[in-house]
């Protein structure tokens, strides 16, 4: 792979910023209409699936195949009673869900949907902007929806939500460090941040094929950035009822469930973006038919990939059981993060050598796997527990709470059937 001429980046950002305001509006429209409608078919699809993954039937009823029952259940939640809680900042209580809805529409105004094509007798590309940040601009606009779950907690005046925000905050912020050095390796293979020069990067060979380690940890990263199972610890029935949203209900509830379904196809079409060549046809079929990349046709290809990804959501939701807390927090700090910055190391050595010469690039990729294989094993091996961890607790100690404990079992948790009881005999 080599990365592109400074001049075939200009003429491609030189396509953009020259549409008429008409053909900017009916743009912007339909990347609206796609996405509402893309998040009424994942919600019918998410509950379909794990339906037969759970031997049951799901949604069938309403429409075909019951596809109008996401639609029946949005106009039902929007005309149910709004209610505010008498302890809630009103204000801010108001201003969240927008927080968390509106930055998830944005970030598509970036994403390559296409190449050029003819638009009511306008050449256009499918795209409605770009620039040559875009990819930044995408994860800058994603953190401001951090800010519509933290105050809508935080403006609820319930103690679950107010921890539920608080979750959510270091979650998000946590895998978004992640996320964002996977990419890292795209933008040296790329050459640039644009994200339609990155498409164009990937004519020849997709980078999820070249960067495997960037995009698997872009995959697990994107579930924990999305609060989706197995990572969906804001949202933990059993501790804290609904997590940041529940005291919202109505309409603001809607704009919170609709920014997590969009938010999901954002992380989704921005993985088939910068590792699955985006709107290119894949392999077999751009070899045997020349026209799968020309005209509309690569609308096809490129929400196929983006509900692929989408099936990967549903498909960890009705599978994996969700994590600990600080087992997912310790993951994405101790493990993500190193693997990820060693993983950069490697890519921009690789990529020096491979520019200037000088260096046998195969050693290289040997010695370079060899050492990513220690690093993993040494990643994988648990933790030991301090002494301090192992110690049992002291009968009748005082909690925080101040309440007594029962004494832990000397020998640590007991496994199979308890004891019997044995009672004293009085006199």
């Amino acid at each position: 792979m080599t990365s592109l001429a400074a001049d075939d980046r200009i003429d491609d950002l030189s396509a953009f910023g020259h549409d008429p305001w008409w053909i900017i509006l009916i743009k912007a429209v339909l990347i609206f209409l796609v996405l509402v409608l893309l998040t009424l078919f994942n919600i019918w699809w998410e509950r379909r699936v794990v339906a037969r993954m759970q031997h049951r039937i799901g949604p069938n009823v309403n429409g075909p195949f019951g596809l109008l029952q996401s639609l029946a259940d949005g106009v039902k939640l929007a005309l149910k009673e709004d209610i505010i809680p008498k302890a809630a900042d009103k204000a801010v209580f108001i201003l969240a869900p927008i927080l968390a809805a509106i930055p998830a529409f944005v970030t598509f105004s970036v994403i390559p949907f296409g190449p050029e094509v003819d638009m009511f007798g306008e050449r256009t590309p499918l795209q409605l902007t770009d620039m040559p940040v875009a990819v930044l601009f995408v994860m800058a606009i994603a953190s401001i929806g951090i800010y519509g779950i933290v105050l809508g907690g935080w403006s609820s005046g319930s103690t679950y939500s107010l921890l539920g925000g608080l979750r959510s905050s270091a979650q998000m912020i946590s895998y978004e460090v992640a996320m964002g050095l996977a990419l890292v390796a795209v933008f040296l293979y790329a050459g640039s941040m644009s994200t339609s020069e990155i498409v164009a990067a990937q004519k020849d060979v997709w980078f999820g094929f070249v960067l495997v380690p960037s995009f698997i940890i872009y995959m697990i990263a994107m579930v924990g950035e999305t609060n989706r199972a197995p990572f969906d610890l804001p949202e933990a029935e059993g501790e804290l009822v609904g997590g940041f949203h529940t005291e919202y209900s109505s309409l603001k509830f809607a704009l919170f469930f609709l920014a997590e379904y969009i938010n999901m196809a954002t992380v989704s079409a921005l993985a088939t973006t910068l590792f699955l060549g985006g709107w290119h046809a894949p392999w077999p079929i751009s070899q045997i038919w020349p026209g799968s990349n020309e005209g509309y046709w690569p609308l096809l290809w490129f929400f196929g990939k983006v509900l692929f990804f989408v099936f990967i959501f549903i498909w960890l939701r009705g599978s994996l059981p969700r994590l600990r807390y600080d087992q997912f927090m310790a993951f994405g700090w101790k493990r993500l993060i190193p693997i990820s910055l060693l993983w950069i190391v490697a890519v921009a050595t690789i990529r020096a050598v491979t520019l200037d010469g000088g260096v046998d690039r195969q050693q290289l990729l040997v010695i370079i796997g060899i050492m990513a294989a220690i690093f993993l094993v040494m990643f994988l091996i648990p933790e030991r527990k301090s002494e301090e961890d192992e110690e049992p607790a002291v009968a009748g100690a005082p909690s925080s709470g101040g309440f007594p404990v029962p004494p832990m079992p000397a020998g640590g948790p007991v496994r199979g059937a308890a004891a019997p009881l044995t009672f004293r005999e009085e006199n």
